[in-house]
């Protein structure tokens, strides 16, 4: 019975590792769009172009980005989840600061 425990943990820490292997830079991608097309439609603005442009990238940008930051949040969840599965639940919960005194 625990063979299958651990199969089964060993299959769950596959996919979270395969899912933020595909959001951390799918979201690093997003961010980095998102946030330069923010500056462009800045720049749009400050050119004095017709309003609905500006306003229409602008939108768009904010969009990007904050897809962006989901999708990386997500890739930091699975990577979490994914060490967890591989450290085990004790293992993981310990803090860096050694035992309380």
């Amino acid at each position: 019975m625990m063979a299958q425990n651990e199969m089964n943990s060993d299959t769950t820490a596959k996919r979270h590792y395969q899912k933020w292997k595909i959001f951390a830079p799918l979201g690093l991608l997003a961010t980095g769009l998102g946030a330069s097309g923010v500056g462009q439609s800045t720049l749009m603005k400050g050119r004095g172009d017709a309003t609905w442009k500006w306003v229409a990238a602008g939108t768009a940008s904010l969009v990007a980005l904050n897809a962006g930051l989901c999708l990386f949040g997500d890739a930091v969840k699975h990577r979490a989840l994914h060490e967890w599965e591989q450290t085990g639940p004790n293992e993981a919960t310990r803090g860096e600061a050694g035992p309380a005194a």
